[in-house]
């Protein structure tokens, strides 16, 4: 009996044997995987934590670039390195399985870590455009920050065209079609979008002539466009006008139109015309010779501009001078404060010299009929057309028979 239950023991012993070793391979290939995952997410800890520390001291130092650098590969690398890890336990499964999904994991892993540097190229682009900025306004220094726009959109762009072709290719297509087929689809694109086109190289042309940048105050005498430049996009900029709306103008229009930037000028011009009146002639001379002294000697007059000051009319009502001259300020609010001034002390000047500012006056003189002259109509004085003298000051009638005159007062 004891014969007979041999070789069943031993066939018992070996069947066991045999699952064993294949749990024993199942659970080795499962083993890796934890291993590998787990090594993964080590590794993460420990350069998260070095990246933190780097990051604490590229922050004390006055440099931008070093901050930048350590700011732009700290997600991505994070992220490359679970693609990896990920990628290679995949790898696992596959050689384990034999399942033809795993096959693509090569291929999706390069396209992911492309795109994961293309991510850190375009951090640190836009991290040093950001440090750049703020260490230039924290040291009070004047920069270009539409030029340094410009570069950073392209720099960006640069990168993800690169990318995208470097993936491509990665994925078996020719770079050398995809250019081809390009040319000839961006020629029924160019069609197609012609005014996108225009306004993409009119927001092209502004960020290389500058006729203004972000923060200007621009108005057109071609357009109703007057407001500040608050960005300057590939599309459309964007102005606030006055009244605080915003303004929404295609970049192709300033191809065509007249920009005039009020924010470069050097001065603000003072040009007025002031009258005295004719009974103040003698004056006239007095007055320029002191108004021209008080403009020469205003401490927000700018001497080394042209200033004129010149008795250059005989109006209907008024002897005319004028005043012309310039601000030292640029500033709007500040520019009326000194006109004010100015005009207030031309004002005090010409009452000084005891004249009067003129204003339009006429003065109609009546013919002193006669009672006892057989014409004499006495409706003529009792309200009839032409009774009224309209006069501020008074005068001496004339003698019968005088004409009407128009004078200064």
């Amino acid at each position: 009996m004891s014969q007979n239950a041999d070789p069943k023991q031993d066939f018992l012993d070996a069947e066991l044997i045999s699952q064993a070793s294949q749990a024993l391979n199942a659970e080795t290939w499962v083993i890796q995987v934890f291993v590998v995952l787990l090594a993964t997410g080590i590794i993460n800890i420990i350069q998260a934590r070095i990246l933190r520390r780097l990051h604490d001291v590229a922050n004390r130092t006055k440099t931008p670039w070093d901050e930048a650098l350590i700011y732009s590969v700290q997600r991505p690398l994070t992220l490359i390195l679970w693609v990896l890890g990920i990628s290679f336990s995949c790898r696992i499964i596959g050689e384990e399985t034999g399942t033809t999904l795993f096959q693509a994991v090569p291929a999706i892993r390069d396209v992911l870590i492309i795109a994961l540097i293309a991510m850190t190229l375009t951090r640190l682009i836009k991290r040093a455009e950001y440090n750049l900025i703020q260490s230039k306004q924290a040291q009070g220094k004047s920069f270009d920050k539409t030029t340094l726009e410009a570069v950073t959109k392209l720099l960006r762009l640069t990168v993800f065209i690169t990318s995208g072709l470097v993936a491509l290719q990665t994925l078996g297509f020719s770079v050398s079609g995809v250019l081809a087929f390009g040319g000839i689809g961006g020629m029924a694109v160019g069609f197609a979008a012609k005014d996108m086109l225009a306004n993409f190289f009119g927001g092209l042309t502004i960020y290389l002539d500058r006729p203004f940048t972000e923060g200007d105050w621009i108005r057109s005498p071609d357009r109703n466009i007057e407001g500040v430049v608050e960005r300057i996009g590939w599309r459309q900029t964007v102005i606030r006008t006055f009244d605080k709306r915003p303004l929404y103008v295609p970049n192709a229009s300033f191809s065509s139109i007249a920009v005039e930037n009020p924010s470069r000028m050097h001065n603000r011009r003072i040009y007025e015309t002031l009258g005295i009146r004719y009974d103040d002639a003698d004056k006239m001379r007095e007055i320029t010779e002191e108004v021209r002294y008080m403009l020469r000697s205003h401490p927000e007059i700018d001497t080394n501009q042209t200033l004129i000051v010149n008795f250059n009319q005989f109006a209907s009502s008024s002897l005319d001078f004028f005043i012309y001259c310039f601000t030292k300020t640029t500033d709007w609010v500040t520019y009326h404060q000194i006109k004010e001034d100015v005009l207030l002390k031309v004002m005090d000047i010409i009452l000084q010299k005891g004249a009067e500012c003129a204003f339009p006056t006429s003065t109609v003189y009546l013919s002193q009929n006669n009672p006892e002259d057989p014409a004499f109509d006495p409706s003529a004085l009792a309200g009839g057309s032409g009774a009224v003298s309209h006069s501020l000051s008074e005068r001496q009638a004339p003698t019968p028979g005088s004409s009407v005159d128009s004078g200064s007062r």
